[in-house]
């Protein structure tokens, strides 16, 4: 997941601030790195991209429609300018004929999709096929897993024309410890004989030999779809090509105020009034509560770390044995995701703090660095030149939804990928064009079929107060996780 991350701004230390700060047009504000979607009523309002190796090694921005600035009368408003907000409006556009505008509040794509691992793999949320199976039996199962071979194709079919520094190969499931391997085992036989999906399995020694001398590997399963991007030139490319096909994007334009009348939906921003007649929420792990009824606490937003070194050398490549640039994850339930970039440098990422007022804290980066040197113990103390961090959308069931969650009102949604949406937001907003054109009884896999679920504790959940306590129970969830992880 794909996932997503955020940095400080007043405490960061030169190594890791953008230079696109000083190119920006659009940007009114600095970005908030204690932003939390549980808490905050908006993401801000014109704010700055967050400091990552994506922004900065992108490129400068392509030109955007500009703010908001008089009422406007539309058919189709995307908010949300990110991978599956402008995936959404480029299929409306080819596939319909229909020209959408895109809302963002802040520069575009300026949360998830400028700010994740830039691992897109054959996965649609946090399930895997064998737990498809349990919770809906094996047809389903089988119509989903040929729903994310078709989202893979559908994501190689946009980028085909995107220099966004693909390295395919596959996805390498590394094996933390040595008894997981059994597990990894069953789940690669199940994906040969029933998913005719081609996973080996990789010993520990043909692991750190022919691929990466990851300490930690027990062994690996490897699987033969996955493609490692550069997560800026992606989101670049995506408006580029939007707007080619006629799109207007207009960031800085916050939505503060959303009412439905007569089925005309009216979206309050700070430069007029957009009237639509159907809108697309593309929104991912900066969803706040206050946007729109039918998505207070569909979701659990949950940050992620992530890091770049600066260019190793031959000699440390070599240390460390990468021999591949494939997408890389652990088998850890709280993973790591990492890979050697093209330029030499390691991206490594993995879970944060529970909240984001203590997301800022020198301890999570610090333990961070301790992750990549016990994978990789050459690289010690090596200089950090990025360091972020910010949301992922997961749902309550670890499974996204593409969805129109009230037939009497023209409101649609895909959100919920749960770490794995540079891939699948290709899909998602394919399948969302889908919705918004009149053709959504044509989805017939659960996905598409219901609303992204309240927690099992709904009456508790629904209430102003549980927020706080939500974090609580997140913080006891990661601590045992961590000792399944680790000890257990």
């Amino acid at each position: 997941m794909s996932l997503v991350m955020e940095q400080p701004a007043a405490d960061v230390p030169p190594k890791v601030k953008s230079t696109r700060a000083q190119e920006s047009t659009q940007a009114k504000e600095r970005y908030d790195p204690k932003y939390d979607p549980l808490k905050d009523k908006s993401p801000g309002h014109g704010k700055e991209y967050a400091p990552t190796y994506w922004v900065d090694t992108a490129g400068v921005p392509p030109e955007d429609d500009g703010p908001i600035t008089s009422d406007m009368d539309v058919d189709v408003a995307i908010i949300g300018s990110g991978y599956t907000g402008l995936s959404t409006a480029i299929h409306l556009a080819e596939m319909y004929g229909i020209k959408a505008i895109v809302i963002e509040a802040n520069r575009m794509s300026w949360g998830c999709s400028t700010r994740n691992g830039g691992q897109a793999q054959c996965a649609s949320g946090r399930l895997k096929r064998s737990q498809w199976i349990e919770r809906w039996g094996l047809e389903t199962a089988l119509k989903m897993h040929r729903e994310c071979v078709d989202g893979m194709n559908t994501f190689k079919s946009l980028i085909k024309d995107i220099d966004c520094d693909p390295q395919p190969g596959g996805h390498l499931y590394v094996a933390h410890r040595p008894k997981v391997m059994a597990t990894l085992e069953k789940e690669a036989k199940l994906l040969r004989d029933t998913f005719d999906y081609d996973a080996q399995i990789l010993d520990a020694e043909t692991v750190k030999r022919d691929y990466v001398g990851d300490q930690e590997a027990a062994g690996a399963m490897h699987e033969p779809e996955g493609i490692g991007i550069h997560a800026g030139k992606l989101a670049f490319g995506y408006l580029r090509k939007a707007r080619a096909l006629g799109v207007k994007v207009h960031p800085a334009s916050p939505v503060m105020g959303w009412e439905t009348r007569n089925g005309v939906h009216y979206l309050k921003t700070p430069g007029g009034v957009v009237k639509a007649r159907s809108v697309g929420v593309c929104t991912g792990g900066y969803t706040s509560q206050g946007l729109h009824s039918e998505l207070k606490n569909r979701l659990l937003p949950v940050l992620s770390n992530s890091m770049v070194t600066r260019p190793l050398t031959q000699d440390e490549i070599a240390a460390c044995n990468f021999k591949t640039n494939q997408v890389i994850t652990d088998t850890r339930i709280l993973r790591h995701y990492y890979r050697l970039l093209p330029d030499n440098r390691v991206q490594i990422g993995t879970r944060s703090a529970i909240s984001g007022k203590n997301a800022p804290e020198k301890k999570y980066e610090d333990m961070l660095r301790a992750d990549l040197t016990r994978k990789f113990p050459s690289l010690d103390q090596i200089k950090i030149d990025y360091s972020w961090w910010g949301w992922v959308d997961v749902s309550h069931d670890m499974m996204p939804r593409i969805y129109q969650p009230n037939p009497k009102q023209s409101i649609f949604y895909a959100l919920g990928y749960g770490g794995n949406g540079v891939m699948y937001s290709a899909q998602a907003g394919k399948r969302l064009a889908q919705w918004i054109a009149g053709e959504g009884h044509k989805l017939d896999l659960p996905i598409f079929e219901s609303k992204l679920p309240f927690p099992n504790v709904r009456e508790v959940v629904e209430s102003e107060m549980f927020a706080p306590f939500r974090r609580v129970g997140q913080q006891f969830l990661y601590q045992w996780y961590s000792l399944k992880d680790e000890v257990l």
